[in-house]
């Protein structure tokens, strides 16, 4: 396995470079400053809101490319390269349907901000970590002054016992993403990862062989496809572990910068 080739690297923010307490470790930093000195471009890749992935490495957003709202948005920098809107038609359908399933929360995701009518206070409180930017409104039905690109839903138990099933039947014509244990994420059929990785690798001239992706969840299953050395954290799904070519340490152990160290060491060698 020659590390050296690596000239992107892509990683997943939850589960993967977040630690349980969803921070990221100094470490990290520093190896990103080598990741730099040796002309290797990074993103974050994230189910996260665009302005939450950026709380967590607002030290050095402008020198990265964020793919937010599972690839429904890109921006590298203050440059938009991606943004794809959920069909205006779908949502009032969609919003019906999910009001349908017992204990679940709906989140309308739009490219500003993020809407959610429940005035539960432990889902709200809960729900800061992955919104930063965010609207409490009386009826996610008459939200319309903001491109929506995803709706997340949450159920405190599962998103794959108790949500999936009421939603699965959409597979064919929507992005349908189990994105977490708890969270579940429709979308335009091209709003993945994996899409918008693609749209990265094409613009920096970079091929899959130069790639190298972390994940540990099935929302990122498209992105590990697009790159020769990718890596399951040691906590992922088993549809993660099974795709990704390689396996690192949990997020709780720092799996990403344990490769990171290895890729600069193999580029410095």
């Amino acid at each position: 396995m020659d590390l050296s080739k690596v000239k992107l690297v892509v990683t997943d923010m939850d589960g993967t470079l977040l630690n349980s307490k969803g921070e990221v470790s100094a470490n990290f930093f520093e190896l990103f400053k080598k990741l730099q000195q040796n002309n290797i471009h990074f993103a974050a890749a994230s189910g996260r809101q665009y302005d939450s992935i950026i709380d967590k490495l607002k030290l050095i957003a402008d020198d990265i490319t964020v793919i937010a709202e599972n690839g429904g948005i890109a921006k590298q920098g203050k440059e938009e390269l991606l943004v794809t809107n959920l069909p205006e038609e779908r949502t009032t359908e969609l919003i019906e349907l999910l009001r349908g399933i017992d204990d679940v929360f709906v989140v309308l995701c739009g490219k500003t901000s993020s809407y959610i009518e429940t005035k539960d206070e432990g889902f709200i409180d809960f729900f800061h970590e992955f919104y930063a930017a965010y609207e409490i409104v009386d009826d996610l039905m008459k939200v319309n002054t903001d491109e929506l690109v995803k709706i997340a839903v949450y159920h405190f138990e599962s998103s794959e016992d108790y949500i999936y099933p009421s939603v699965k039947h959409l597979e064919d014509s929507l992005q349908v993403k189990v994105s977490g244990k708890n969270w579940l994420d429709l979308s335009h059929p091209n709003a993945n990862k994996g899409f918008a990785l693609k749209m990265l690798q094409d613009k920096l001239g970079v091929t899959k062989e130069e790639t190298m992706v972390f994940g540990d969840y099935n929302n990122d299953l498209e992105m590990l496809e697009l790159a020769d050395f990718s890596y399951a954290m040691k906590n992922a799904h088993p549809n993660v572990l099974k795709t990704a070519k390689y396996q690192t340490k949990s997020n709780d152990e720092n799996g990403v910068e344990y490769i990171l160290d290895q890729l600069i060491t193999a580029k410095e060698a």
